[in-house]
């Protein structure tokens, strides 16, 4: 936004904090959280405090440090809020799971460490954050972050102390973040449509089981060597040995195939063509057919027999039926729970997802929710280039998540204006009176 674009919402930004922003009790720090959202929204290339302090016509650069890096005000009640007021706005098709990297120079920023930057594709020094979107083809929204603290940072008293990272954080890994990200927002009476995510996230088989053990849907794409058993695949138990004795348990004889595997089985005959999105440049079309498969892996497998062995003391060995999906760069294929994306010019598919949803689901709706992740990196260029998420200059846990929270809401804000519809500025009589007609 430019200066006057944002002078014409500060009244709806003032009514925006004040709701936002209720949860700080200090007036004074409201005034603040103000001045950096119309710092945040105002254009210019750098959204660093001292930059914004320059376009800003009241900033004060010590106070808004101060506010950013040292004042104690909790992010977590202010996040809540707006999540409250995005998730009724947007009406989400589903929620996204996704991961953003900052490239850092030096080893003392909160969480820095030479780890896989995708911001740059490469291993670099960065940060990451564990992020989770409420998202449609119209708009998405963050709903929660998770800073992801590296493994060598357990064990740095030191850098732990400078950065004031809190005693009770310790290292997840990523899928657990997500996972706790997850149970917050369902501890606020938040609940995902659907959970989506990418193949760093989804071929987690132990995501998979914990987002299946919360009773949530799932969309997750998977990497092609994930293994899976075909539908009509049956467990066999070997012949008892006497009367007595041990019984054989039933279990699959045949390894399982690949989901690729799986995919080229189908033929490309078996694919129809759907047409999944409407770009700007008209329809990005797929094809698509439909395979019912049963999870396989010790990941999968053992919590089952776990299970029925508590239960009944032995088990049939058929596994769970589940859906699994596939795609590639310009065709998809999708299954009966196999869904798999097969560009024309292409020998193999490319991409493949799983999910759980139930068999009447159609590959139409399978495919546009396996892509609605678009939107996440559509907004991600926003979040990170137009409202400064890559440009916080500080170094501790409290600041990054200060910054982080003051983006968020900046974000929201500009999405309300954006999906709020238009009303038609009446005009004064005193301006019609002086605009001069046609026959005049």
């Amino acid at each position: 936004m430019d200066a006057h674009e944002v002078n014409r919402v500060r009244a709806k930004l003032a009514l925006y904090v004040a709701d936002v922003f209720a949860s700080v009790s200090r007036k004074d720090q409201r005034a603040k959280g103000d001045c950096c959202l119309r710092g945040l929204m105002l254009d210019g290339r750098r959204k660093s405090i001292q930059a914004m302090d320059a376009r800003l016509p009241d900033g004060n650069e010590q106070n808004l440090q101060q506010f950013v890096n040292q004042s104690t005000w909790d992010p977590v009640p202010v996040q809540r809020r707006v999540v409250e007021r995005m998730l009724p706005l947007i009406n989400p098709t589903a929620w996204v799971i996704d991961d953003v990297s900052v490239p850092k120079n030096g080893q003392m920023s909160v969480a820095v460490a030479p780890q896989y930057c995708g911001a740059l594709g490469k291993r670099a020094n960065c940060q990451i954050a564990v992020s989770v979107h409420a998202a449609t083809d119209a708009a998405s929204c963050p709903l929660s972050w998770r800073l992801f603290l590296p493994a060598e940072w357990a064990s740095d008293t030191g850098r732990w102390a400078i950065t004031r990272v809190p005693p009770e954080v310790t290292h997840r890994e990523k899928w657990r973040l997500a996972l706790d990200m997850l149970d917050t927002l369902a501890g606020w009476g938040m609940r995902p449509p659907v959970v989506v995510a990418d193949a760093a996230y989804g071929t987690d088989a132990h995501l998979r089981t914990a987002l299946s053990e919360r009773g949530l849907a799932y969309v997750l794409a998977v990497r092609s060597d994930v293994s899976a058993h075909p539908f009509e695949a049956e467990p066999v138990a070997p012949a008892r040995n006497g009367p007595i004795g041990y019984r054989p348990q039933p279990r699959y004889r045949q390894a399982a195939p690949s989901v690729a595997a799986l995919a080229v089985g189908l033929g490309q005959e078996a694919f129809t063509p759907h047409t999944w999105r409407n770009g700007s440049r008209g329809g990005l079309r797929s094809r698509s057919a439909a395979v019912h498969v049963r999870p396989a892996g010790k990941a999968v497998e053992r919590p089952i027999k776990a299970a029925a062995s508590a239960e009944q003391g032995w088990r049939d060995g058929i596994l769970p039926d589940c859906w699994l999906l596939a795609a590639g760069c310009w065709l998809l294929a999708a299954g009966c729970w196999l869904l798999t994306e097969w560009p024309v010019d292409a020998d193999a598919p490319t991409e493949y997802w799983r999910s759980n949803l139930p068999a009447n689901t159609s590959a139409a709706d399978l495919i546009r929710l396996a892509k609605v992740s678009w939107r996440i990196e559509h907004d991600y260029r926003e979040l990170k280039h137009g409202l400064g998420l890559h440009h916080f200059e500080g170094r501790s846990w409290p600041g990054r998540h200060h910054h982080v929270t003051l983006v968020t809401a900046a974000h929201a804000f500009i999405t309300e204006q954006r999906l709020a519809p238009r009303v038609p500025t009446p005009v004064s009589p005193s301006t019609r009176s002086s605009t001069p007609s046609r026959t005049s």
